[in-house]
């Protein structure tokens, strides 16, 4: 008898392998690899064997026309900021994040918006009846004649509806819960979903049509399925916040037409997830700073936001913890080791807690000397002042660098009302506000108190 072929698959990454293993060797996933079927080895086999028809020669790059992208509004003005300056036609756009976080209320928002301007709209569920969505549409007003709802999960039938009307924006809701028959697999595996996403992406480019796709997300916070389908579309968007909190970040990881630095922010409401209109005291509050309580400006693209950074030092009873929250873990434990070594503190002997309220996620240096200066107040017990904010990155070396956008940060501080500012160079432009240069950690103890 012939020997049984077997083949197993990393539902995580798309890994293969003849033999079983508890964990990836490619994306180090434990119990993630699953035997496939002799239909799906089939499949793979029949469909790695189909090679492209030729479609054109090659040519010089001087010779060929540059693509002029034509945006259009999505209605949502920090959704048009995040990609770019609007929805481009023809474009693939994955929109990740938390359960309960609003991707679905953001995009029935998007689609109704598009529909009152006179834009047919699908918007495919996989997970919702039409009553649901209905439901919802009446919240956020957005029942229009020309958004059309389909709630199914077999790809021909929604191909079909494609290519039964002109669409001019489409949502798929969502990524794994679609399935194609051609395919021999379970919905939301590997195979299924980098067939889906590729006959997804075909539509796309060949009738120019945008398509707006939410995908699950893993418990480690990455978007579930296959690397590749972060590969094949053309953006990449995460949602970020805290899904207590009204205010949420959709942040771009990846953009084909723009820039990846622009961060949208919303607030959920009763009438759905609508842009934030200021950003003014919403991250802060002077009035209620207390001990371990310090201030900074960080730049969200060219947005500048001050925030409040939280630490609480207390002294440890054993083993020495030290826990971030919206802050890098190694970050903190490199500048707990500099204070330590530069100022003599003895934080060994301390539990070290960080918090960026608000739920956002810190990704720039600059907010080190607000860090500091939260566990230097915390650890003596002592309120910073409620008028001083800390602007610098923190090197290896204790010294205080510059930080990028200064002018721009300080223009916002002054605009909150606020009078002093820890910084690590005198500001070339002139300002209001009354800065405090420390270009060394043990300086700033000088200045941390005023």
């Amino acid at each position: 008898m012939a020997k049984k072929k077997t083949l197993f698959e990393c539902q995580a990454c798309g890994f293969q392998t003849p033999r079983w293993m508890g964990k990836c060797p490619s994306c180090n996933e434990w119990e993630s690899l699953v035997e496939l079927s002799t239909e799906q080895i089939k499949f793979l086999k029949d469909s790695s064997g189909i090679t492209a028809a030729p479609t054109g020669k090659a040519k010089p790059i001087t010779d060929i026309d540059e693509d002029h992208l034509v945006r259009f509004s999505s209605g949502s003005r920090e959704l048009d900021l995040v990609l770019g300056g609007g929805i481009v036609p023809g474009s693939l756009t994955l929109i990740g994040g938390s359960p309960g976080i609003g991707k679905s209320t953001l995009l029935l928002k998007i689609a109704g918006n598009l529909a009152a301007a006179n834009q047919k709209v699908l918007y495919v569920s996989g997970e919702e009846s039409a009553g649901q969505i209905k439901l919802r549409a009446n919240r956020l007003e957005a029942n229009h004649k020309n958004l059309y709802l389909l709630p199914e999960i077999q790809l021909s039938t929604v191909l079909t509806e494609i290519h039964s009307k002109a669409y001019g924006f489409i949502v798929i809701d969502s990524i794994q819960t679609l399935y194609s028959e051609e395919t021999p697999s379970a919905p939301g595996s590997v195979t299924q979903v980098r067939t889906i996403t590729f006959e997804l992406m075909r539509i796309a480019k060949s009738l120019q049509i945008p398509i707006f796709i939410i995908g699950h997300i893993t418990k480690d916070g990455s978007i579930a399925g296959p690397r590749v389908l972060e590969h094949m579309v053309d953006i990449v968007l995460y949602f970020e916040g805290d899904s207590n909190s009204e205010l949420r970040l959709l942040r771009g990881f990846k953009n084909r037409f723009g820039s990846t630095n622009e961060v949208g922010i919303f607030e959920m409401n009763k009438s759905g997830l609508n842009d934030a209109k200021s950003m003014a005291g919403r991250f802060f509050d002077k009035e209620k700073l207390q001990s371990g309580s310090a201030l900074t400006v960080i730049m969200e693209g060219s947005r500048p936001i001050i925030i409040e950074v939280q630490a609480l030092v207390a002294e440890s009873y054993g083993h020495a913890k030290r826990s971030s929250t919206g802050f890098d873990n190694n970050r903190l434990n490199m500048l707990l080791a500099l204070l330590e070594k530069k100022l003599d503190l003895p934080l060994g002997t301390h539990d070290v807690f960080i918090n960026i309220s608000g739920g956002i996620k810190i990704t720039e240096p600059s907010a080190d000397l607000a860090i500091i200066a939260a566990i230097l107040s915390s650890y003596r017990d002592r309120e910073l002042s409620a008028e001083t904010l800390f602007l610098g990155e923190v090197s290896l070396t204790g010294e205080v660098r510059e930080v990028s956008g200064l002018a721009q940060r300080l223009k916002e501080i002054e605009t909150q009302g606020f009078k002093k500012a820890i910084v690590p160079a005198k500001p070339l432009e002139q300002s209001s506000i009354k800065c405090f240069v420390a270009d060394e950690v043990s300086k700033v103890v000088e200045w941390i108190f005023i």
